[in-house]
């Protein structure tokens, strides 16, 4: 049979029970194979149990120094009782120094006693029983996870200052730097507030007119990697320039708020034309596509774009890619069959072909075509081919690349280009 003898206001601070007529401590930690909380309990004694009852801070403390051995239990273990038993009287029964003193030499679960309350300085210096004094049976999870924010970013030798710190928090990345960042003026002192702005200006004009293109490539929403590092670059540069006190978890946190939100306003657009200059269209005489084209992927899909219809090919082509491409599906191919041309792309190798018809197949003939292969220089230069093509044909691309038609030749040169 088993009763509970003593619990406090927080569920999870270790519990008294009867069992059977045997004082126990028990107290939930850790998880099994399933991802169910596990139950652990020791046996304890009278005397304990009123330490327990009366003093806030020895019970926080002799939680803090289970929890070590619960973890070690694992997620089927048994756990060590003659260890957790060995921490009750030092803990509970000893003078304050002396409690300081066995601290200093076993491993104990800081974060669970800066959650009640713990004073961050003197729990440094190895003061606990003083550093717990303001206890509080209501954790404050927040600041647990800033303390073992701060810890983390110690351990590699990083310390924040003021402005630092604000910062972190002004993007929501204090806690966890992978979180994606956000604008949160009220998580800043108000105070601080006017020199994080000054930051978050001198990131914002210098990457002004910059953008993050799509990557259709990698999916619908996917986004140009090497203009995110460009940007990133350029925000980084200017705000060390303008800022070089700033700690290197600011000024990242920045670059990647200017990043992510860049990325955010070109993925929840709608796929459009690339931009055409002002030299292309003179060009090609300014012309604009009057006959059909069709585009196809390696699984054989195939979609029609007319010239009457109320986008752009261009447009049609890459949310075509957008929406089929994946790591088995990596050719697309847009062709124009009136005039027998296309252009066919492999994104696996970063390399598109230019194919002409030179002879009709005629009497059951096959017809004749020639291949000539160029390199592309990511989805910016993928982009610009496809456009030219669109518009000019493939006689409009022969300035825009390095044409190939002997295959041993081309491969050689990719070859040396990723060996780069």
């Amino acid at each position: 049979m088993r009763d509970i003898v003593f619990t406090r206001q927080s569920g999870w601070i270790p519990q008294v029970i009867s069992e059977d007529g045997e004082l126990k401590l028990t107290l939930g930690a850790g998880a099994d194979a399933n991802h169910e909380p596990r139950t652990f309990t020791f046996p304890i004694g009278e005397a304990h149990l009123a330490v327990i009852q009366e003093d806030l801070a020895r019970h926080l403390l002799l939680w803090s120094a289970v929890l070590p051995l619960c973890d070690a239990a694992g997620t089927r273990g048994r756990l060590d009782e003659d260890a957790a038993v060995a921490l009750l009287d030092p803990i509970l029964l000893s003078a304050p120094a002396d409690v300081d003193a066995f601290f200093r030499s076993i491993p104990c679960d800081r974060g669970r006693l800066v959650a009640h309350g713990a004073d961050l300085g003197l729990l440094k210096r190895g003061q606990v029983c003083a550093a717990m004094r303001a206890a509080t049976e209501t954790p404050d999870g927040k600041r647990a996870q800033e303390y073992h924010a701060d810890r983390r970013r110690a351990e590699r030798g990083t310390v924040l200052g003021p402005l630092d710190a604000a910062v972190l928090r002004y993007t929501g990345q204090y806690l966890h730097g992978s979180t994606v960042p956000k604008r949160l003026p009220d998580a800043v002192d108000p105070a601080l507030l006017p020199r994080v702005m000054a930051v978050i200006a001198t990131a914002e004009q210098a990457c002004a007119g910059m953008r993050i293109s799509r990557d259709p490539r990698r999916g619908k929403r996917a986004t140009d990697k090497r203009d995110w590092d460009r940007m990133a670059a350029v925000v980084d540069a200017a705000v060390r320039r303008a800022h070089p006190a700033l700690a290197d978890d600011a000024v990242r946190t920045v670059s990647f708020l200017m990043c992510s939100e860049a990325s955010d306003r070109s993925r929840n657009a709608p796929m459009e034309d690339d931009e055409e200059t002002s030299a292309d269209r003179a060009d090609l005489g300014g012309s604009t596509r009057r006959r059909p084209l069709s585009f196809t992927d390696d699984k054989g899909v195939e979609k029609k774009w007319l010239p009457d219809g109320p986008r752009s090919a261009t447009a049609e082509f890459w949310e075509f890619v957008g929406e089929r491409s994946a790591g088995d599906n990596e050719v697309f191919t847009i062709e124009d069959e009136e005039k027998g041309e296309g252009v066919q792309l492999h994104f696996y190798a970063d390399s598109l072909a230019r194919i002409t018809t030179v002879r009709e197949g005629r009497g059951g003939a096959d017809p004749e075509y020639r291949v000539e292969y160029t390199l592309v220089d990511g989805i910016g230069g993928y982009r610009n081919l496809v456009s030219v093509f669109v518009r000019g044909g493939c006689a409009a691309l022969e300035r825009h690349g390095s044409w190939m038609s002997d295959v041993d030749e081309f491969e050689r040169a990719r070859r040396r280009r990723d060996a780069r």
